[in-house]
């Protein structure tokens, strides 16, 4: 677990200095374009303005800053949590019982654990695993349905916490965003509204800190969700697989302790 979050922190600081590094460099803080220049498109205007809205001179700023690091932290868990759910722990499970059980069913439980060893990384093949070198104990003697659900039971949790892990801070890390998001928003409404009622203030000036708060708003609120709805996306495939992955041991495994026992 502690390799595990190593390699998370490891690649959210790497994350992190690439996007400092790109928010940062001053090609992306374009100044206005000089008079006699054409005019760019919407988009480009808007990316110009997004990206400068990172500048620490620009109203909300820190506002942005603070969704950035949470997109970061969430790119690196869920780059994590992808890999290690559909590549370190899948395993096309009916393909991989079907030659189990054939093994179980000829009375090959050692031919069985060496084909589990052989991906004992994965989920599914890890519990098998357990269940058949509980068998392997009580080979020659008549086995023991508790005995094997019993080392079953503890393989199962020892993989789940594992398979679980750290996925809720993903949701967590969207939730955040979306919340920056609307503070951010909240701010800069704020700084419309105090500068519309402000008296003192002539009009012009008015006029330019009234556009300046909505933009704040609008920029720290498309920012927030931009990095909350892959979250989203990215939780539910995870805790989808998830789901799916423990749902295939518990099936393949009572299956599995039926054939075992039911052949002693």
């Amino acid at each position: 677990m502690k390799k595990s979050i190593e390699k998370v922190m490891g690649l959210a600081l790497v994350v992190l200095m690439n996007v400092t590094m790109l928010f940062s460099t001053n090609t992306l803080f374009a100044q206005e374009p000089a008079a006699g220049e054409t005019q760019v498109s919407g988009t480009a205007v808007f990316f110009q303005k997004f990206f400068q809205s990172f500048k620490w001179s620009e109203d909300a700023s820190s506002y942005m800053w603070i969704i950035a690091f949470c997109a970061v932290f969430a790119v690196a868990m869920i780059s994590e949590r992808l890999y290690f759910i559909f590549v370190r722990s899948n395993v096309d499970a009916n393909k991989f019982m079907a030659e189990i059980r054939k093994l179980v069913a000829g009375g090959n439980l050692k031919k069985a654990i060496a084909l589990c060893e052989t991906a004992k990384d994965k989920a599914l093949p890890s519990v098998v695993l357990a269940g058949l070198k509980r068998a392997v104990e009580k080979e020659g003697g008549p086995l023991d349905f508790r005995a094997i659900q019993n080392a079953v039971d503890e393989g199962t949790l020892e993989i789940i916490p594992k398979l679980t892990e750290r996925s809720g801070y993903i949701a967590m890390l969207s939730n955040v965003s979306t919340l920056f998001g609307l503070m951010g928003t909240v701010y800069g409404l704020i700084i419309s509204f105090a500068a519309v009622a402000n008296p003192s203030l002539p009009e012009d000036q008015k006029a330019l800190l009234l556009a300046g708060g909505i933009s704040a708003a609008m920029q720290t609120t498309i920012w927030g969700l931009s990095v909350a709805i892959p979250c989203i996306i990215a939780y539910t495939i995870i805790t989808t697989k998830t789901t799916k992955i423990i749902d295939e041991m518990d099936e393949h495994m009572v299956k599995l302790i039926n054939l075992m026992t039911g052949n002693r």
